[in-house]
């Protein structure tokens, strides 16, 4: 026996397998057992399949035993699943912070290259990404296959982009500086002017995208070279004049109107969504809580009356309408055009059928405008003969265009009683603001009558620079303030859109 194995460690090579077993391997090793290798001996497999079956035995018993104690099998199971449990917490843990450094790396890289979110209730197109490059091309307008490329063509970044492109319900900065101003038929209009920023970005759209969309060409509002004055031409020295009102023709081109219509011009939803957000606003109400302003928004986006991209958004829109008015027009042998949200109709002849034509149009003119989505004001709709004083946008159309003559009688007065008493205790239009509102009538005169115009602009200009009415300019509300020294040919685009900083002589 070897003297280094210690009795402990022959018990248990003993127990391992059988004393027969271990006599028999001792015996081999030190020569006492004659074996023949290619044929083993009976006895030395009985001895080996003895000890087999005595190590199975012995398995079996301590099996038995351990599960004769219930409670100590139950505690070996529960530490077992505790210890699976908390491997797997530590790997499950592992993984995780493993998934949230790689969102997290993911997520910066995606903030500086893309937009995914823009609020609730308008980010739902954002995954969609496809351009219809065949309608871009059809228009002539750019494409933009992603957001940098569209930030980048607008001199901005993405962060910046999402800023004001980025709908919130309650915000604690605005885009817009609103501000009232009197309406001719009375009340007052909600003008929404665009901050620097996002009139500059607005001016981009306009020059890139909506400008280069051809409109119809009854279309002469806020359109290069057509006006008030191209408008009414068409309806000079005619039997009968229509004219017809949308109600709450901004408010009425909502943001979906206005996404729809940049994916109708080939964009991906995408981009249709940044730049329908862009050039939309919903109203909203300014509260103060704590010491700080909230904007509120009380409805849904919509066209503010205000931004430069408005009326170019409007044009395209009724482009439909247009068409079938002018289809309409031309069945009745009748002419029709429109300024932005003044429709106007004129009958060439006189004849017993007068009536019935009339009656024909306006029932055609009243489905057509609901089907295009948008209402008639049923205070503002007109019907002129010959005999009475027509007008179109302002100008009178009897024979030739011409201004209201009671309304420039009452004008000039005014501005003879402003020069001798001051403007105090004098209106114009019932506004705030008298300056900035006989400025653009005069500017309106100017358009129809350039050198009666110009005459009363500079008449104006005298006034307005007297000592005692100075000082009335000076007093006049912050919100629209006036700096009546400025040349009147001095137009800065760029300067911010807020009624504080606007030129004054083209406030109107």
């Amino acid at each position: 026996m070897d003297s280094r194995t210690t009795r402990q460690q022959i018990y248990d090579k003993i127990s391992a397998s059988s004393k027969e077993e271990y006599i028999l391997e001792e015996m081999k090793r030190l020569g006492f057992w004659n074996k023949n290798e290619d044929e083993p001996q009976l006895p030395e497999l009985l001895i080996k399949k003895e000890g087999e079956l005595q190590r199975d035995l012995n398995k079996l018993l301590a099996e038995k035993k351990r599960y004769e104690d219930k409670e100590q099998v139950l505690r070996d199971m529960r530490l077992k699943r505790m210890e699976a449990a908390k491997k797997k917490r530590i790997e499950t843990k592992e993984k995780k912070e493993k998934e949230r450094a790689e969102k997290a790396a993911q997520w910066t890289v995606t903030k500086n290259t893309d937009i995914i979110f823009l609020g609730q209730d308008v980010s739902g197109g954002l995954q969609q990404v496809e351009t219809d490059i065949t309608q871009l091309n059809k228009f002539g307008l750019p494409a933009f296959n992603d957001v940098e490329t569209l930030a980048a063509a607008m001199g901005i970044t993405i962060s910046e982009l999402k800023f004001l492109s980025y709908h919130r319900k309650v915000a604690t900065t605005t885009h817009y500086k609103r501000f009232l101003v009197a309406k001719k038929s009375g009340g007052h209009r909600v003008i929404s002017a665009p901050m620097p920023r996002l009139k500059k970005i607005q001016h981009w759209v306009l020059q890139h995208i909506l400008n280069k969309v051809t409109l119809h060409d009854a279309a002469n509002g806020f359109v290069l070279n057509r006006s008030i004055l191209t408008n009414a031409a068409q309806h000079i020295n005619k039997a009968i004049v229509v004219n017809i009102d949308l109600k709450d023709f901004f408010p009425t081109i909502t943001y979906k109107r206005v996404k729809g219509l940049f994916c109708k011009l080939g964009y991906s939803e995408k981009i249709a969504t940044i730049l329908a957000l862009l050039c939309t606003e919903p109203a909203r109400e300014e509260m103060e809580l704590d010491g700080k302003n909230y904007y509120v928004a009380s409805g849904e986006r919509f066209l503010p009356q205000g931004a430069p991209t408005s009326p170019a958004i409007t044009n395209i829109i009724c482009y439909k309408l247009d068409c079938r008015f002018t289809a309409i027009a031309a069945k009745m042998n009748i002419n029709y055009t429109r300024y932005a949200d003044d429709l106007s109709f004129s009958i060439n002849d006189k004849s017993d059928t007068g009536n019935k034509l009339i009656q024909q149009l306006l029932w055609q003119v009243k489905a057509v405008v609901k089907e295009e989505g948008f209402t008639i004001h049923p205070d503002k709709v007109k019907i002129m003969a010959k005999g009475t004083r027509q007008e179109v946008t302002g100008i009178v159309v009897n024979k030739k265009p011409g201004i209201n003559r009671k309304t420039l009688h009452r004008f000039r007065a005014l501005i003879q009683q402003i020069e001798k008493t001051g403007l105090a205790g004098k209106t114009w239009k019932g506004g705030d603001n008298i300056v900035a509102e006989m400025i653009g009538y005069a500017n309106f005169i100017m358009q129809v009558k350039p050198e009666q115009g110009i005459k009363l602009k500079q008449k104006l200009q005298t006034v307005f620079n007297l000592p005692l009415v100075q000082d009335a300019i000076r007093a006049l509300p912050q919100t629209n303030n006036i700096a009546a020294n400025k040349p009147a040919n001095d137009k800065n685009n760029d300067k911010p859109a807020a009624p504080d900083n606007k030129d004054w002589w083209n406030v109107l």
